[in-house]
């Protein structure tokens, strides 16, 4: 975040304080300290494995253990992997994860007593692509078949009202901007969503994306094209120059993939719509049941905590989770695997022999501590860039006074200069079972910043204290919220100095040429939908690579889809 940036959010929230003021007579208030610190990435213990990696003299193993698979990596990947081992009936296997609880982007925690999410906070409905998605959905209960269709619960679905923009001065439902826009910014709307359309018609998109491929044909040649390009570039070529336009589909871009329409590829704009709702210009009949999402008061953590459960030692047949463990080495040798990892809890580095290893690491990591890595997975290394985030969750005590247009709503975002990577909160009460208590009690707002695109970004989050973030959150939702600051109790922030890779031209080509993986066996416990001929993952002789930087972005579906094809060929 720039200096400039800071001061004049400083600028608008003390205008904003002194009107608030003014407004009440001159009367003074007490304001509470705030309390609030870093939490969730522990980003020392990441910096010691940096430097331990740069330094080249690891320590050498105090104690050796053996199992039949080990999971580097404990994010979704890692986590959909070690479900595959199980319900394959593989149950010696280790999972090592760098931090104390598991989930990677898709963690939840608890800040005033209160569920809340640290990352990822929604899974859309999946589609037919993503039946592996489905077939958990349907394990936990999410989803059921009744009468021949599938039902979804509705305690599981975004209650009403889902979204909200601020937008010149008061809220409008929806984020797209529409009141107040002239008839040639609608135009241009129906004109994206005639392109998108078109689009999709020249060649399917699907989420996940991995479902396209194939070993004939890696990525479609209309498919090809959008990847060559970004996504402003294909903007400009359609003369689609709108402000409010350009506005939401960069803000859509900042959302999914970390960074802009001026960095990320043509495809993964597209994509962004294509592989899910479509775009639907106002006035347009749009499905609803596609367009809905499932989500939890602490976000996916709701999904990584059940995925987690079973690996627990106190659970039946668990004890494969070894959390805090920072993976060093992996070394592929003719007869096995040998994982060299910190055990930070007693300092302890353990070395783990096994036959397989999924590596559901960062590729940015794996291309590190992977030792003689194969040429795709420097490559991938060499063409891959990552956008820096950063989540605050913000405790308030009591309600905030809120401007004039819609209600309230789970999802609430700023029309607001993206080049500071705000993208609004979210209300973690609004999905509990009362909706009303988020109205009329403590609550947590969950406020969400992408820095792909503001310089020095990684260095500040690394650099800069706590307070400087919470103030920096604090200015940006008190244009909307004047009250914010006197309801604040306390502002936790959760820092991700490598959180996602941005699709930027040319990634995706690179990466479906990798190919796909034939599994040698598909165990009977497996359903009918995870019997798939074809697993998406990367793979050595007895290395499998499993993390959604193989799809060139991260979501939820990509993640869990090829961890559960490695699992699948560490099983078989």
């Amino acid at each position: 975040m720039t200096a400039w940036t800071l001061q004049r959010r400083q600028f608008v929230v003390a205008g904003a304080a002194a009107l608030a003021t003014a407004a009440l007579g001159g009367c003074e208030r007490t304001t509470p300290p705030l309390l609030g610190g870093f939490t969730g990435i522990d980003m020392a213990r990441g910096h010691q494995l940096r430097d331990l990696l740069k330094n080249g003299s690891l320590p050498a193993p105090s104690v050796v253990r053996r199992a039949q698979v080990v999971i580097a990596g404990g994010g979704v990947a890692g986590l959909a992997a070690a479900r595959a081992l199980r319900l394959a009936g593989v149950h010696d296997f280790a999972l090592l994860e760098l931090e104390d609880t598991p989930g990677g982007n898709s963690r939840g925690t608890l800040v005033g007593g209160l569920p809340c999410p640290q990352g990822a906070h929604y899974l859309p409905v999946p589609g037919d692509d993503a039946r592996e998605v489905q077939d958990l959905l349907e394990e936990l209960g999410v989803r059921q078949r009744v009468a021949g269709r599938w039902q979804y619960d509705e305690r599981h679905l975004c209650h009403s009202p889902q979204e909200r923009l601020f937008f010149d001065g008061e809220w409008q439902e929806g984020l797209l901007p529409v009141h107040g826009v002239g008839e040639a910014t609608l135009a241009q709307y129906r004109r994206f969503a005639r392109a998108v359309d078109a689009e999709a018609r020249a060649a399917r998109f699907a989420m996940p994306a991995i479902k396209l491929w194939s070993q004939k044909q890696p990525l479609a040649p209309a498919h090809q094209a959008l990847d060559a390009i970004t996504f402003e570039e294909w903007l400009a070529a359609n003369g689609l120059d709108d402000a409010h336009l350009r506005w939401y589909l960069d803000y859509c871009c900042r959302d999914d993939y970390g960074a802009g329409a001026a960095r990320v590829s043509a495809w993964a704009g597209i994509h962004y719509f294509a592989s899910r709702h479509g775009f639907h210009a106002p006035g347009e009949a749009a499905d609803e049941a596609r367009e809905s999402v499932l989500t939890w008061p602490e976000g996916n953590g709701w999904l990584t905590q059940r995925l987690a459960e079973p690996l627990q030692s106190s659970a039946p047949g668990g004890g494969q989770l070894r959390t805090a463990t920072s993976v060093l080495r992996i070394t592929e040798g003719r007869h096995g695997v040998e994982v060299d990892a910190l055990n930070h809890r007693t300092g302890n580095v353990e070395r783990w022999v096994a036959p397989q290893c999924i590596v559901a690491l960062p590729v940015l990591l794996a291309a590190r501590v992977v030792q003689q890595p194969p040429a795709f997975l420097t490559g991938a290394a060499q063409r891959l860039q990552w956008a820096p985030w950063l989540v605050a969750n913000i405790h308030i005590n009591s309600p905030l006074a809120d401007r004039p247009g819609a209600a309230p709503a789970w999802d609430n975002v700023l029309y607001a200069d993206p080049t500071a990577g705000g993208l609004g909160y979210v209300n973690a009460g609004h999905q509990g079972l009362d909706p009303r208590a988020a109205l009329t009690g403590p609550t947590v707002l969950t406020y969400y910043q992408a820095l792909g695109d503001v310089a020095d970004s990684r260095q500040q989050l690394a650099t800069q204290p706590w307070q400087h973030w919470a103030d920096a959150t604090l200015a940006a939702l008190s244009v909307p919220h004047p009250d914010l600051r006197e309801r604040a109790t306390r502002v936790d922030i959760t820092r991700y100095g490598h959180a996602m890779a941005i699709p930027t031209p040319g990634v995706l080509e690179y990466l479906s040429k990798i190919g796909l993986h034939r599994a040698t066996r598909l165990p009977n416990k497996l359903s009918k939908t995870e019997q798939t001929p074809w697993v998406p993952t990367p793979t050595t002789a007895r290395l499998a690579f499993a993390h959604s930087d193989w799809s060139g972005y991260s979501v939820f579906e990509e993640a869990f889809t090829r961890g559960h094809g490695a699992g699948l060929v560490a099983a078989g």
